[in-house]
């Protein structure tokens, strides 16, 4: 299978294909198109884990590697870049989930894009969304980019799959940027929106992505390769760590902060994580695509995919691994405490996939490999679950506003339950998926930052990771009774509510399945530990192994007693009181923190671009003048700043250049006077004095040899005379 490994990307991208050009005028056959390409990859992507399996510690020792049969030149000197793929496994797990999580995507996505309204008669329609087979066709681009990001050869090849997920985020996010007059499930301030927020996500990701690209160029000029077995060897890794930047800076530690660069914009690491939010204007298919299997996995893959070059960077002495668990501990609470004061289901979401990928940035950042990773797989599934659960919710009632819902678990059971597996999973309550892979990521800081080498960014990695544990479960807790229980706060939306068809709810159910048992595949009591003995054995580049956390009671009693505080809390505020219809939301009594996490910090106003409906405005409306932009002080800076450079330019530099011009004309025309009069006057006299001389003598050219003869015996006969004479 690892011979065919190339097809796992093709599959997706034949479909994308197809759609486009053959078979978009037709929905049913274009989504069930996509559903068998990403069905095709799922399959030899299993077939590719078992093998990995079967081969176990050999294949991390050895990954396996392979070129397409041409080879893709540039023009880089004698130098040139193998397309190809590689396998190790580390890629054979995540191409396992994220061929599972997009299949269950895709198959919910059938009965999601299919959107239902009642017309002014009363009769209920369901209809295709209007762009149904490009939205199926921009999901399998999707599922290309980041299955051939997974399986790159070297880094230029990622790089490009890395920049086409880009793309297909740019296009997903903006994807109801455009309403037609039939369409009744978008309105015109929800168009606005979605313009907005594509090129809010498309921005902003690029400035990391510019900043890892950099990195990609010095990485290349060092090392003369970016092909993962050529840079990944002790010569190469020892030539970067003794070589130089700066004065005391080794190559590796600043190639390894500009790849961090990249996973910061990517993975929505902060300060980069305000794009992520406003990505849910986009259909939640999309959300969960972002969120669970694609895109934001993608920046904490490369940071695992380049590992060893933040290992060297620390063995050197190096700030690159601190630097890494800073921006993830730091995120992770960041983007917890703002999810306590979310109104919208999905951005309740957001700002805990923020969290997350936080925890798997800190566990990398103080060498829990393995941890790091395993959250990485565990995280895709129930966060995949929570957002197609909350996409059958809004499909169920037809708003986002949790304060417009509750009651609902007697309306939609089914939808109920499996989003309470999931909240119950990412809180990190055993035995669920979330609890193992979050305890060892804890147990890892704790071993490190209060062992018997203490080491301090470690224990703040602990504390800070363990506050947001505690969010986590309270703002999980808060969203489900304000939108499942009590009694409902908006009658007509919840009224209407119904459970979702079969083909949204079965991906649920799978999902919820392996949110329950995919966390006893490492470190646990019961002495499994396969994940951490496959993918942590050893590390191309990385001489010594890996070693996992084994699971330690104390540390989990902590993370549970943190997560049932957390839940408990949770219960008090909303469960016991549930919210009532036209009630305040209780954390509202707590003006300062309730309006700092509400406005999220104002990051936005100070950013740029705020997107946001007005308070009271949303769903009521419609109309475009009921979103709220406008710039923040980075671009009211940026604005002075132009105009400052403007007037610098205009009257300083353009009033040189314009004075330097006038001089020059002045001394050109003095230069043109004298070179007129002067040089060209002599020069025009002696052509005068030629000519006049010419003119002359013409009249003695006859042509006749007789008049010749007798000029020179004329002339022969003065020069004797004169010679006599003066003689």
């Amino acid at each position: 299978m690892f011979n065919l490994a190339f097809l796992i990307p093709i599959f997706p991208l034949l479909a994308f294909v197809l759609i486009v050009f053959f078979l978009n005028r037709n929905n049913r056959v274009s989504a069930l198109t996509a559903v068998a390409g990403i069905l095709l990859s799922g399959v030899f992507a299993y077939g590719v884990l078992f093998e990995a399996i079967g081969k176990g510690a050999e294949l991390a020792k050895h990954p396996f590697f392979q070129t397409l049969p041409f080879v893709w030149t540039l023009p880089t000197g004698k130098s040139f870049f193998f397309v190809g793929w590689m396998i190790d496994p580390l890629a054979a797990v995540t191409l396992f989930m994220v061929t599972t999580v997009c299949l269950m995507i895709f198959i919910y996505s059938i009965g999601y894009m299919q959107h239902s309204h009642t017309d002014e008669h009363g009769h209920h329609h369901v209809t295709d969304d209007p762009r149904y087979a490009r939205f199926f066709a921009y999901i399998s681009l999707f599922a290309c980019g980041m299955l051939g990001l997974v399986i790159s050869s070297n880094l230029f090849e990622l790089f490009i799959f890395w920049e086409l997920m880009g793309l297909c985020s740019y296009l997903l996010i903006g994807f109801w940027s455009v309403r037609r007059p039939n369409e009744h499930h978008i309105d015109d301030a929800q168009t606005v929106r979605a313009k907005l927020a594509a090129i809010k996500a498309f921005l902003t990701t690029r400035v990391g992505d510019t900043i890892f690209f950099i990195g990609l160029i010095f990485l290349y000029i060092q090392a003369k390769d970016l092909n993962f077995d050529a840079i990944f060897n002790e010569k190469t890794l020892h030539l970067l760590a003794t070589t130089e930047a700066i004065p005391g800076v080794p190559w590796v530690t600043v190639i390894a902060l500009l790849i961090l660069g990249g996973t910061i914009g990517k993975s929505a690491q902060f300060p980069l994580h305000v794009w992520l939010p406003d990505a849910m204007e986009g259909p939640t298919p999309v959300s969960a695509l972002i969120h669970a299997a694609t895109m934001v996995a993608a920046g904490v893959y490369l940071i695992a995919r380049t590992y060893p070059l933040y290992i060297t960077a620390a063995e050197a002495g190096g700030p690159a691994m601190t630097a890494v668990a800073i921006v993830g501990a730091f995120t992770a609470l960041f983007a917890a405490t703002i999810g306590v004061a979310q109104d919208d289901i999905k951005r309740v979401l957001a700002y805990s996939t923020i969290s997350q990928l936080g925890f798997m940035v800190a566990a990398l950042g103080i060498g829990a490999y393995v941890a790091g990773a395993f959250h990485l797989i565990t995280h895709a599934f129930f966060k995949a679950l929570l957002f197609l659960s909350a996409g059958s919710v809004i499909h169920g009632v037809g708003t986002n506003d949790m304060m417009n819902m509750g009651g609902l678990r007697k309306k939609m059971p089914i939808t109920t339950t499996v989003f309470i597996i999931g909240a119950l999973a990412l809180a990190g309550i055993p035995p669920l998926a979330g609890f193992w892979s979050k305890d060892e990521i804890l147990a890892h800081a704790f071993e490190l930052g209060f062992g018997a080498h203490p080491d301090q960014v470690a224990s703040a990695v602990f504390v800070m990771l363990a506050i947001a544990a505690f969010f986590t479960a309270f703002y999980m807790t808060r969203q489900i009774f304000l939108t499942f229980f009590g009694e409902a706060r908006d009658h007509h939306a919840v009224e209407h509510a119904h459970e979702s068809p079969k083909v949204m709810w079965m991906p649920l159910a799978v999902l919820a399945f392996f949110a329950c048992v995919l966390g006893f595949a490492n470190a646990t009591p019961f002495g499994i530990n396969f994940f951490g003995y496959f993918v942590g054995e050893y590390v191309l580049g990385i001489k010594e192994h890996l070693e996992h956390t084994p699971f330690n009671p104390m540390v989990a009693g902590i993370s549970v007693g943190i997560a049932v505080a957390g839940i408990a809390l949770g219960w008090l505020i909303y469960g016991w009181h549930p919210v009532k219809h036209g009630q305040r939301d209780p954390l509202s009594r707590v003006p300062i923190l309730w309006s700092v996490f509400r406005n999220k910090y104002w990051m936005d106003e100070l950013y740029g671009i705020v997107i946001v409906q007005k308070e009271g405005a949303a769903g009521k409306t419609g109309k475009a003048d009921s979103v709220r932009v406008q710039p923040g002080l980075l671009l009211y800076f940026v604005g002075w700043l132009s105009e400052i450079s403007f007037a610098f330019d205009k009257w300083v530099v353009d009033g040189l250049v314009n004075l330097a011009g006038a001089l020059g004309r002045v001394f050109s025309a003095i230069s043109g006077w004298i070179d007129k009069t002067f040089v060209d006057g002599a020069v025009n006299f002696v052509g005068m004095i030629t000519n006049e001389i010419g003119d002359g003598m013409k009249y003695i050219q006859t042509g006749r040899v007789q008049n010749y003869l007798l000029l020179a015996i004329t002339g022969a006969t003065i020069f004797a005379f004169v010679f006599f004479l003066i003689r």
